[in-house]
């Protein structure tokens, strides 16, 4: 497997850098109560995706200058992940293109509420990323606003992004699942900010997440290993944040009625609170722009919501705010 010749050029200032998975989704929702071990009548859909890249996506289409480090295939999947995240404003001349290589695959089937029953991902490509790839993109990674990634890399590479590379920018990370969070526990007081849910919380803090004074003695705990901000997933009741600066909250918008698709939730919600990050908005407003975010993916089929933009946010806050 070779790589095919990448052009040289000089790094552009990006707002917003993503580091990790970009690849080919495809979900299936069963019309009915899903009967496990047998074929189910669904819906399917197929979709550029990948935790970074959809993240990527959501802060591109809300107005911010984005640019993808991944890797594809020369593959069918290779071509649409590259052609759909240009339409949809992200910058992908850094991404590598592996020779021979699959490109990465996540199937998801959804239950007939819109839940996610199951998951499985193929990131091999992912994982064979060389160091020598974030090296050659230093200068693009330092001169960032922020930087963003996922656990699906490898911890040798995540390593090298946070302590080397990505050094002096702020690094943003979404777990993605127990596994991953796993791996990537020991580098987790390295990252700036952290999106974790409960159970990842807890496998990265080592101490249990169920109850509320849980979630924030477990968010103590990564703040005094160096994390310098937190952001954790709940549900329906919004977040819990928690910061180096000794700001702490609950936060939350009026939940959805009725949800469509919870996949990209988790994606839109870091989209909206690196975009806040980034604007410098009060600490309530980025929290609020992540939450109206997550939001809207819930309200449509897709993993990220068509019409995403600054101005839909800022409606679904309004829309969705506590009064």
């Amino acid at each position: 497997m070779t790589d095919e010749p990448m052009q040289q050029k000089k790094p552009a200032p990006f707002a917003l850098v993503g580091v990790g998975a970009a690849n080919v989704d495809v979900h299936g929702q069963s019309r009915k109560a899903v009967v496990l071990r047998d074929s189910n009548p669904g819906y399917l859909h197929t979709s550029a995706g990948g935790v970074t890249r959809n993240v990527l996506e959501n802060a591109a289409r809300q107005g911010v200058s984005t640019a993808l480090l991944s890797a594809v295939g020369d593959d069918v999947y290779g071509e649409k992940i590259l052609k759909d995240s240009a339409a949809a404003g992200i910058d992908v001349s850094h991404v590598c293109i592996r020779r021979g290589a699959a490109s990465s695959c996540y199937i998801a089937v959804l239950d007939e509420t819109g839940d996610m029953l199951l998951g499985m991902s193929d990131m091999r490509i992912i994982e064979a990323l060389p160091p020598s790839y974030l090296a050659e993109k230093g200068a693009l990674l330092r001169g960032a606003t922020a930087v963003v990634c996922d656990g699906c890399l490898p911890a040798a590479l995540l390593e090298r992004l946070v302590c080397e590379e990505a050094k002096g920018a702020p690094v943003f990370i979404d777990p993605v699942s127990t596994a991953y969070a796993r791996h990537m526990a020991p580098l987790a007081g390295r990252f700036y900010g952290i999106k974790p849910n409960r159970l990842e919380l807890e496998i990265l803090s080592g101490m249990p997440a169920e109850r509320d004074a849980d979630v924030e003695r477990a968010a103590e705990r990564l703040l005094r290993r160096g994390t310098r901000c937190l952001a954790v997933s709940l549900g329906a009741r919004g977040c819990y944040y928690a910061d180096a600066e000794g700001r702490r909250m609950f936060r939350a918008l009026r939940p959805v009625e009725t949800m469509v698709n919870a996949t990209g939730a988790g994606d839109a919600f870091l989209a909206g609170w690196i975009h806040g990050f980034i604007a410098g908005l009060p600490l309530e407003a980025q929290l609020d722009y992540a939450l109206a975010s997550g939001i809207l993916a819930t309200l449509c089929q897709s993993t990220i919501h068509p019409g995403m933009s600054d101005a839909l946010v800022q409606r679904t806050i309004l829309e969705y705010r506590v009064s």
